[in-house]
């Protein structure tokens, strides 16, 4: 795979002065496009073997074009607060918006590779990790980003001799380090990991392009040159065509079954009860999320429902019981404009809590295949692929020990039109009500369809749906404390 990379190309001064003015022009108005057109992001991996001139490339990068619109992240090994998340949430946060380039000088494929060089991972563990990088980056094509991946590679004697020139010279002593020789003896191993990890993920839609690393000149019109040409190529042609999505038909399309349907709505729980439950439960949850073994976890609580399904005052009797300064509520709005440039998983990532903190989610990343869906604000492909990325996403999330309860908080038609009308004429209650409350309820079944996809799709084992009855209040919030602090006590 890397042989073609160590053939000596070179290029001549004459020729590098010659065709540098007229590639920076190309590029620059090539980046002035992109930033005008705004449609999709520009991801460019640096990345390769010591001594190859990463760190030089990415200069001449910001150099060549314009660095107000380019994001450099020399990312180096994870900090404490990067640990206390997924994996991924450092480089979901640094993710360019459309009509940007991103620059990663290091990325998501360190880490994996130098685990398995050090004999710290098997090579079941790289080829798994692999897998996941796959599924991270086929969602961010799948939403429209290009992702150019660079491998700058030298043969083992280049390298050699590339590390000695750079340590002869003074001005660049700096840059060789005892590790950069230290890996060199293990270069071979390096060369056998790197190229496993490349193959697995040298994808059709993210391609690696090996460039060799010896001669600075040629090195940066080739890096230069593939950029130009990837994306003038996807300015002419827009954005490429989505391959459709694979899946078994949907479940309410074959046997119209429909689990909201079997749910016992005549669920009560008296008031005195109710208020004694209350007590029990949130000082419950209050000693669990004191317990020390909880700063070794974070825990996520999503909500979703039918609208007017008691979905905030859940949520009030959870914070009741908390300490203010360990918790957020995240209540999920239509996208801003700064989300809308980012692929939809974006705006949770970003919010994902650290160790012994809790984020409750009103509304949630379920958007994409409820609302989304049946108001057509998304194409069926979007949807359909979204149920397989969530699920990824909740993977991640739970590897990373994360504790995940999702909550469908489910009413009558009956009931939630006696709770619509009440808050139309309660004054405290107005602002609850809204035009799109009484539009979304004309589409009662279409939302019920989508809602049974939805569950039958992404409860899994490792994160199951709990279905709440939700026609009575107090049995609805008793319910959803006692699921918490359920699960909450299995995690501990």
């Amino acid at each position: 795979m890397f042989e073609s990379a160590e053939l000596g190309h070179t290029i001549d001064k004459d020729t590098y002065r010659k065709e540098v003015p007229l590639l920076r022009e190309a590029l620059l108005e090539m980046q002035l496009d992109l930033l005008q057109a705004a449609k999709f992001p520009v991801i460019i991996l640096i990345t390769g073997v010591d001594g190859a001139g990463k760190g030089e490339t990415v200069n001449i990068l910001n150099e060549w074009m314009d660095p107000h619109h380019i994001q450099t992240h020399a990312l180096s090994d994870p900090t404490d607060e990067e640990r206390e998340r997924p994996e991924m949430w450092r480089y979901w946060r640094v993710l360019p918006p459309k009509g940007k380039i991103g620059i990663f000088f290091r990325s998501w494929y360190s880490l994996p590779i130098n685990e398995a060089l050090q004999g710290s991972g098997k090579n079941s563990e790289l080829d798994q990790h692999m897998g996941r990088i796959n599924n991270f980056e086929k969602m961010l094509t799948d939403e429209g980003a290009l992702i150019l991946k660079f491998w700058l590679h030298l043969g083992k004697e280049q390298q050699r001799a590339r590390l000695k020139k750079l340590e002869k010279d003074p001005k660049t002593r700096w840059r060789v380090t005892d590790k950069d020789w230290q890996n060199f003896k293990i270069y071979e191993r390096f060369r056998r990991v790197a190229e496993h990890a490349l193959r697995q993920t040298s994808t059709p839609d993210a391609p690696w392009i090996i460039i060799e690393g010896n001669d600075p000149r040629y090195r940066y019109l080739a890096v230069g040159k593939a950029i130009l040409q990837a994306l003038q190529t996807r300015l002419k042609n827009g954005e490429p065509r989505k391959t459709s999505v694979s899946v078994p038909p949907l479940l309410t399309k074959i046997d119209k079954l429909n689990v909201l349907k079997k749910l016992d709505m005549s669920h009560k729980l008296a008031k005195k009860e109710y208020e004694d439950e209350l007590e029990k439960y949130q000082g419950r949850l209050n000693l669990l999320m004191r317990h020390a073994n909880f700063k070794k976890i974070s825990l996520v609580t999503v909500f979703e429902g039918s609208d007017a399904a008691g979905k905030g005052g859940s949520i009030r009797r959870i914070t009741g019981a908390l300490d203010a300064r360990f918790y957020e509520v995240l209540p999920t709005a239509a996208p801003t404009e700064e989300e809308l440039a980012q692929p939809y998983l974006w705006r949770f990532w970003r919010h994902m809590p650290s160790r012994g903190r809790l984020a409750i989610f009103d509304r949630s990343w379920y958007g994409r295949v409820l609302v989304e869906r049946v108001e057509g604000f998304c194409s069926e492909s979007d949807w359909m692929r979204a149920y397989s990325e969530i699920n990824d996403f909740e993977e991640q999330l739970i590897r990373s020990k994360t504790v995940l309860v999702k909550f469908w908080l489910s009413i009558s038609k009956d009931e939630q039109l006696k709770r619509f009308k009440e808050r139309e004429n309660t004054g405290f209650k107005r602002f609850k009500i809204t035009p799109d409350d009484w539009r979304n309820r004309e589409k009662w079944d279409e939302y019920e369809n989508a809602v049974c996809d939805m569950i039958d799709r992404t409860s899994t084992e490792i994160a199951p749906w709990t279905l709440v009855e939700a026609n009575d209040k107090n049995f609805t919030r008793i319910k959803v404390l006692k699921t918490l602090c359920k699960m909450l006590t299995e995690a501990l």
